[in-house]
């Protein structure tokens, strides 16, 4: 007979295994939510969003607090370090929505801005689909001009896709 705390997280472990990111985080939010836990990361209470690696989401109340002041895209890209391409996209388009004031954008302007530092993304529109396929989603696509596949897309950073980067960008002022 072994520990039983060492036997339930090889049980947890076992039963999320096979499961994808999302549906991991729905079933931990709901078990700490059945038995009264709080799931904090780094210090800082996860509300969502931050489990298995991911940054936690920020409060409405973090978002509509100060935005911190790049001077630079490269600057709020070094803060937010983002490691997929998915992040990338998102970090970019957070820059030309928050910092540079444009309520939409079509996606060769996060492509853009991320060559000029060297981190092209070779498939925009997928790192963006990618962004939108989450729930709840991260961006939105507003408009399509033209019926083609590479018709031009006008996109905007949803609430919680703006969460996601200020929750990148407070995990890396935290530690």
């Amino acid at each position: 007979m072994g520990d039983p705390e060492i036997d339930a997280m090889a049980a947890v472990a076992n039963a999320l295994a096979d499961l994808e990111e999302e549906s991991r985080d729905r079933v931990l939010r709901w078990a700490a939510d059945r038995y009264g836990v709080t799931i904090s990361t780094g210090g800082r209470q996860a509300v969502g969003g931050g489990v298995n690696g991911g940054s936690p989401r920020v409060a409405a109340e973090e978002i509509a607090g100060e935005v911190p002041d790049y001077q630079h895209f490269a600057e709020l890209f070094a803060a937010a370090s983002p490691k997929s391409n998915e992040d990338k996209a998102l970090v970019a388009a957070y820059w030309i929505q928050v910092h540079e004031a444009h309520e939409s954008w079509a996606s060769r302007l996060l492509n853009a801005e991320l060559k000029n530092l060297g981190h092209s993304i070779p498939n925009i529109t997928d790192a963006l689909s990618s962004n939108m396929r989450k729930k709840p989603q991260r961006v939105i696509q507003l408009k399509k001009s033209g019926n083609s596949r590479q018709a031009n897309k006008t996109y905007k950073v949803t609430h919680e896709g703006l969460a996601y980067v200020q929750g990148m960008l407070h995990s890396e002022s935290d530690e």
